[in-house]
């Protein structure tokens, strides 16, 4: 491998852990393969804790690549839990409503969706990383202040329903970068007249990277350990 040309390596974000803990972990094992103490290493689309999946790591000169990698297609599949809100649309916060759900059905949930496809305007989570007035919402959320959001222009291509197991829908998303997933969700919820909130989320692909393609992070670790490494012709190893 030459992480100094630059490698794009997919991985296979763990339950639980930060976009950042996944590019902290590799990057340490390049720095330690290359005996050097600074290395640049950068991920393509954050995941949040909460979710697992395809989250795409450049080393090197490929970090120039992470714009145009992460303005590529993502598809996503989403548990909701009908019935319920969280402020956070998602299991970060606990639940703050409850709904009737019992005469949602999965015609109806069919009829809906297509409202939710094209060209679509959402308003993001308070709970996420949009500044205002140069601040993160989150932290804002997090404080107990008001946060007042726009909504924004996206582009939803399909929506497709996997499984219906009442009140738990299971849904596959494929859309464009700055999606929301939590808010598709708590908007599904609405056009159903209940509420709703995202109970997990597995990215499976971003543009051409599926998560066939990922390794997990143990297993990128062992390759950047052990594999073969090359470096760029114009490369000085230093002595």
């Amino acid at each position: 491998m030459d992480f100094i040309s630059g490698e794009i390596i997919g991985i296979d974000k763990p339950l639980g852990w930060t976009s950042f803990d996944a590019v902290k972990r590799l990057r340490g094992a390049i720095q330690r393969r290359l005996r050097v103490k600074k290395f640049k290493v950068g991920h393509a689309g954050t995941l949040d804790p909460l979710a697992t999946g395809v989250l795409i790591v450049c080393t090197g000169r490929a970090t120039r690549k992470i714009e145009t990698l992460q303005n590529g297609t993502k598809e996503y599949i989403a548990g909701i839990t009908l019935g319920a809100t969280t402020p956070s649309f998602d299991l970060e916060t606990e639940i703050d409503a409850t709904y009737p759900w019992e005469h949602i059905t999965e015609e109806r949930i069919k009829d809906i969706l297509p409202r939710f496809t094209g060209r679509v305007m959402q308003v993001p989570p308070v709970f996420s990383a949009v500044k205002v007035d140069g601040k993160r919402a989150y932290n804002l959320a997090r404080k107990g202040k008001e946060v007042e959001l726009k909504a924004k222009p996206l582009e939803i291509s399909e929506i497709e329903v996997l499984s219906f197991d009442a009140p738990v829908l299971t849904i596959r998303v494929v859309c464009s970068k700055g999606t929301y997933i939590r808010a598709l969700a708590r908007d599904i919820g609405t056009a159903l007249d209940s509420g709703a909130h995202l109970t997990s989320l597995r990215r499976t692909r971003v543009g051409d990277i599926k998560i066939a393609d990922c390794l997990s992070v143990e297993k990128a670790v062992e390759v950047i350990s052990n594999g073969p490494l090359t470096f760029p012709d114009d490369y000085k190893i230093e002595e």
